[in-house]
């Protein structure tokens, strides 16, 4: 398994914790992003708070107090650690993010912005054990394992229509010129309300407000690397008209300026 190396996501990197992204086996990656492994242990007293700006995709999450299925994010986010804890979730692919949901009793849309328990006794139950059994830099590799064979064992052949689901989310993250939900259906030779529909069955939110999340955090990992960078220029890479409307996008969505992130 391969450790994924994406600064997006997380808006505050320095402050994170123990914090891990494994690649799935190639024959799960159809249905997860990546395994991200987290552990803390924050002094009595102290909460860690960590801010995010979560792709915009369903995690099913395990924890020692259970399991859960976490719907996708309207916008920035944040949670905040205390003690001493850890948590293990898959960041599901477009294509197993309606399972997922059905097994706990809803929708990707339906879960927009909510955490809901998920039964997963025996998907619980072998990552608790492995925190028993194993130390060190093997432990986030057994977890990883485990989850995969769990899934494995769940997830029924890919469909037409979820693998069309996972063109959209691979063309949009990876393609920073593609800004509008009409060029996108083009690419995937579909209607504009096609994709519509396609998007909200898979991933709970709009094309527009999945384009938007990825070039948004782009530009807070562009803020970060190049803090001299000038926003002008950055809007143009990422295909704004220009600066004024990056700039009203991320306020937007995070509440702050681009300036103001920088700062920061």
């Amino acid at each position: 398994m391969t450790d994924i190396r994406d600064g997006r996501g997380v808006l505050y990197p320095s402050r994170l914790p123990e914090f891990q992204r494994i690649l799935p086996p190639e024959y799960l990656q159809q249905y997860v992003n990546w395994y991200w492994i987290s552990r803390w242990d924050i002094a009595p007293g102290k909460v860690s708070r960590q801010h995010l700006l979560p792709f915009p995709l369903m995690n099913l999450v395990v924890q020692p107090e259970g399991v859960t299925i976490s719907g996708p994010s309207s916008g920035s986010s944040h949670r905040n650690l205390r003690g001493t804890g850890w948590a293990v979730a898959a960041l599901l692919r477009p294509a197993a993010a309606p399972l997922f949901a059905s097994h706990a009793g809803s929708s990707p849309q339906l879960l927009l912005n909510q955490e809901v328990s998920l039964d997963a006794v025996d998907l619980h139950r072998r990552l608790k054990e492995e925190h028993l059994i194993t130390d060190g830099r093997q432990l986030n590799e057994r977890c990883a394992h485990q989850f995969s064979l769990w899934l494995e064992e769940r997830l029924p052949p890919i469909t037409r229509l979820a693998n069309v689901a996972n063109e959209f989310l691979d063309y949009v993250s990876s393609n920073s010129a593609a800004l509008r939900v009409d060029q996108v259906a083009k690419h995937l030779h579909l209607t504009v309300r096609s994709l519509q529909r396609l998007s909200l069955k898979y991933l709970g939110l709009s094309p527009l407000a999945v384009i938007r999340r990825y070039r948004l955090q782009e530009a807070a990992l562009q803020l970060r690397e190049h803090p001299q960078a000038s926003l002008a220029e950055l809007a143009s890479e990422l295909g704004y008209t220009d600066q004024a409307h990056l700039s009203t996008d991320f306020k937007k969505v995070l509440g702050y300026s681009p300036g103001n992130y920088r700062s920061r």
